[in-house]
């Protein structure tokens, strides 16, 4: 029964979604305030159905009701409690039940938090937001239901979760990412909205800005938290692979980053609203463009839900709709979008104008190594092709760090013009610091001068100093008048220096050995002793291990690390538990292979130095992206419209 209710939730919920859109947009159209004021209340409704039914699935996985098809799949009433949890959103139809319950929660907040918005624009964004919910619960209700019955086939026990997925990072990771998938609705719904209204003064970029922020910083999370699950689940030791679904994620990250500096300059300037315009269009629809590609079963990838081709259709139709849709509107009000500021040269407009580029660049970059083999085999029916490391690596690394030079730049312009002068005096001792330190650290770290390392260093030390140069400037004048988005800005910016660190010293200096080792066998790591102990059993909740026991002798200290194989009891599947000590500077990484004659293993040995930075750099960047909106400006914004405006006031 409780399924059945779930099922009728999502349908009202599609009803209220119908509404939201038609009120919104009807009512701002029409000047009907009192549609405009209905809003609220639907789309309150809206989040509650979508809620009941979000709960009604959580208890199936709980009570082990393998009536259910997709809990039947995806549980086994051996899964620990914290892991039917998670699995509710382990597989295709609840991932994406977990997905239209965020895009509910953006639609409310919106609603709750949009009282200082003009309440025709604010029911122009809330229509368009109920029309994305209702393609998301339309594909939702009738190509993956997720509360279909296996009546009266009922199993008698579950398939389980797939062992990969039982682990903490499906916990976080997925809801983090569609926090940033989803949030970046809100910058296209205002984006629309401007372009509905026809007013794209700079008060619509000021309105949208903490909402895409917000986005941004959990969209970062996001991947940070997936390329940590990834080094530590996958037993590769790798933290990025250029994996189809890894660049789904990546690419509305970099077309989102260009969007969040646009904004800035839209709303302080009034200049680059094409740019703003066609980046939140983008970056929501690069967001769709990765549904696409994870739940359409056109790529094969150890992170893609396995689905039926044919519900790619849905979402192809959907994403052509939507932005062809978008596009056209834009086209049609081409004429009414003017940038009438003017900058020079050497200005922070210019910075941020490169910064731009370079983001855009990177995106379509990764866009076309990512479409490019599957355009390739639809073309030549069937045949294959991939496209490997190497070609991500050759455009992708130039890029960034010219990026980390416009970077270094920025904080020392000002608006309009900055005279070259000046500009010299400010970046000199900086310039000087950052290319001896590149040349400098490398010898420290590795007595040696591999290139990519010192270009690395140097890039990451330029944005690291003229960014603390440009904060001790402004400290002699008082560091209370420093604001938080100031603050937040350079935690964000120092947060991709320190991921450019970790990236550029793992890449290169990483050491690994791939070592036949029996028992009582020694080896070495770096100038570390590593000592095979042997090999016991043990057993979990739904599976039973192998457990190896590394002992790891660096100078007094000792370190032990017990890697295992385990065998999923439900599926039968052999999985790898990498063993990993941890540290701010360098990660021991073990990983037992397979088992060979006369107890031996296959055993993968790995020095991981600076590794840990790649994920303290995209926390920081969160954490910058969270700042920036908790600015003051931002309060005073919400008491800058009289909340009694009215449709007439606003239209």
């Amino acid at each position: 029964m409780i399924p059945e209710l779930g099922q009728l939730s999502l349908a009202l919920a599609f009803c209220l979604c119908g509404f939201v859109a038609f009120f919104g947009l009807a009512g701002a159209a029409w000047r009907r305030q009192r549609w405009l004021d209905a809003l609220g209340s639907m789309v309150t409704g809206q989040f509650v159905f979508i809620l009941l039914a979000y709960a009604a699935l959580s208890q199936a996985f709980l009570a082990d009701d393998f009536s259910v098809a997709y809990v039947a799949n995806n549980s086994n009433s051996l899964l620990p409690w914290y892991y039917k949890m998670s699995a509710v959103w382990g597989a295709h139809e609840g991932s994406f039940l977990l997905w239209t319950l965020i895009m509910a929660g953006w639609t409310l907040a919106v609603a709750l938090r949009g009282e200082h918005l003009p309440a025709a624009f604010a029911g122009r964004v809330l229509g368009v937001m109920g029309l994305l919910n209702m393609g998301f619960l339309a594909f939702l209700l009738w190509t993956s239901n997720p509360f279909e019955r296996l009546v009266p086939m009922t199993p008698g026990e579950g398939a389980d979760l797939n062992p990969l997925l039982q682990d903490f990072g499906l916990i976080v990771h997925p809801p983090m990412l569609y926090m940033g998938y989803v949030g970046f609705s809100v910058a296209f719904a205002f984006a629309i909205a401007a372009l509905l209204t026809g007013r794209l003064d700079t008060a619509w970029a000021r309105w949208s800005r903490p909402w895409s922020n917000v986005a941004w910083a959990f969209l970062t999370l996001g991947i940070a938290l997936g390329s940590w699950w990834a080094y530590y689940e996958l037993g590769w030791g790798g933290w990025w692979f250029w994996d189809p679904v890894e660049n789904a994620s990546f690419m509305p990250w970099l077309a989102g980053t260009a969007l969040v500096h646009s904004l800035a300059v839209t709303e302080k300037r009034g200049t680059f609203k094409s740019w703003t315009l066609l980046l939140a269009i983008t970056t929501f629809s690069l967001s769709l463009l990765g549904a696409f590609i994870v739940r359409s079963g056109v790529l094969t990838s150890v992170h893609a839900f396995a689905v039926d081709p044919t519900r790619g259709l849905f979402i192809l139709g959907f994403l052509v709709l939507t932005v062809g849709g978008s596009l056209a509107l834009y086209a049609a009000r081409a004429t009414v979008i003017r940038s009438p500021a003017r900058y020079t040269l050497w200005s922070r407009e210019t910075a941020l104008l490169v910064n731009n580029i370079l983001l855009v660049i990177s995106m379509a970059l990764v866009l076309l190594g990512t479409l490019y083999p599957l355009a390739y085999e639809a073309f030549t029916g069937g045949d294959k092709i991939s496209v490997g490391v190497p070609y991500f690596n050759a455009g992708f690394v130039p890029l960034m760090l010219a990026l980390a030079l416009a970077l270094g730049i920025a904080p020392v312009l000002q608006w309009k013009r900055t005279s070259p002068t000046r500009l010299w005096r400010d970046l000199r001792w900086p310039l000087a610091i950052s290319v001896a330190a590149g040349l400098v650290l490398p010898l420290l770290i590795s007595g040696a001068l591999a290139w990519q390392v010192v270009a690395a260093l140097t890039f990451g030390v330029w944005v690291l100093v003229s960014h603390l140069w440009d904060l001790l400037f402004r400290a002699r004048r008082g560091l209370g008048r420093v604001t938080l988005g100031y603050w937040g800005m350079l935690a964000a910016h120092l947060g991709f220096a320190v991921a450019l660190f970790g990236i550029s010293l793992t890449s290169v200096l990483s050491v690994e050995k791939d070592q036949r080792m029996s028992p009582g066998d020694r080896d070495t790591l770096g100038e570390m002793g590593v000592l095979f102990e042997g090999v016991g059993n043990r057993s979990g909740p739904n599976f039973v291990a192998q457990r190896g026991t590394f002992r790891i002798e660096d100078g007094n200290e000792v370190v032990f690390l017990y890697p295992e194989k385990r065998r999923y009891l439900a599926r039968e599947s052999v999985m790898t538990e990498a063993a990993i000590d941890a540290g701010l500077f360098r990660d021991i990484y073990i990983s037992l292979g397979e088992p060979l004659e006369n107890g031996a293993w296959a055993v993968r040995l790995q020095l991981k130095p600076f590794v840990r930075w790649i994920w303290l750099g995209g926390l920081l960047m969160a954490f910058g992206g969270v700042l920036a909106v908790s600015d003051a400006r931002y309060r005073r914004l919400r008491r800058s419209v009289p909340v009694g405006t009215t449709v007439a006031d606003a239209a």
